[in-house]
């Protein structure tokens, strides 16, 4: 089972408008708000995490989270996804092999909790910065960013409805938007894009990952972690960000807007694009 349509991710609420030009008055009419509800992920039957998530797309969430946690190495280790819903939230049950859920009691022994920000609970420092892997970068045109940018809009209806969602596209080496998955959390829509494209066993090597976010650590990390080579944030990177692309030999740029952009890093190996 898989939640897709924006509409379910969407509620009516009738709100009081304050305007003022000349003396303050009051309008009333109906908004839309972007929902979040609980999202357990529960492996083999044991409770994992609960995230606070838009209610769509709940099996790319589900499996992009486990690919992007290095829960699973590849989709093929989840044998089976259950969805339940009720109305306190929804459960996510997944299968998965013998020997990934033997790694996941192991790293459980050493984790007491986990946010969306994906440090908090931890036990010792030495754990916040997991290894990050190495990929190699794209070669990437500044036109091909500004092209997607202009895109971006016409992809997320969520955002178009509420003002309140955050979004991760998949741009092709032209800058072209193959893929957008939306969400209230910038990492949750990350995780729903990594999913969709691990579904459709999607190539990495060409495109570049495009988010309405700052490109803090855990972003980088993530697209690292399932081999995207390049990542475009329309916010700020942060320093930890770019010391771990560094790292890595991902691609960064930020602050991306139409006209403009800032190449944070960029490998030797990846040479400026043209088109």
């Amino acid at each position: 089972m898989s939640i897709h349509h924006t509409r379910d991710a969407v509620a009516r609420q009738p709100v009081e408008v304050r305007r003022g030009a000349n003396g303050w008055y009051t309008d009333t009419q109906e908004d839309l708000l972007a929902l979040e509800r609980p999202v357990a992920l529960v492996y083999n039957g044991i409770s994992h995490a609960v995230m606070m998530a838009s209610p769509t797309d709940i099996e790319e969430f589900a499996l992009g989270f486990s690919l992007s946690e290095g829960i699973l190495a590849n989709v093929d280790e989840c044998y089976d996804l259950d969805i339940h819903e009720a109305p306190q939230g929804l459960t996510v049950h997944l299968t998965i092999a013998c020997q990934r859920m033997a790694e996941l009691k192991q790293r459980r022994r050493n984790l007491t909790g986990r946010t969306g920000c994906g440090l908090c609970g931890t036990e010792a420092l030495e754990q916040a910065i997991r290894p990050i892997p190495h990929v190699m970068a794209p070669q990437l045109s500044d036109a091909a960013i500004q092209r997607s940018l202009r895109e971006l809009s016409i992809h997320q209806p969520l955002q178009a409805a509420t003002g309140a969602s955050h979004g991760a596209a998949w741009c092709d080496a032209w800058g072209n938007i193959k893929q957008l998955r939306e969400d209230v959390g910038r990492h949750n829509a990350l995780d729903k894009l990594i999913g969709a494209l691990a579904r459709e066993a999607s190539p990495l090597g060409e495109g570049f990952a495009l988010v309405t976010s700052r490109a803090s650590y855990e972003m980088v990390h993530k697209c690292a972690s399932v081999g995207i080579g390049a990542l475009v944030a329309v916010s700020a990177a942060t320093a930890l960000a770019v010391e771990q692309a560094q790292a890595s030999g991902l691609l960064l740029a930020g602050f991306a807007r139409p006209g403009r952009h800032l190449i944070y890093h960029r490998p030797t190996s990846a040479a400026m694009a043209h088109g």
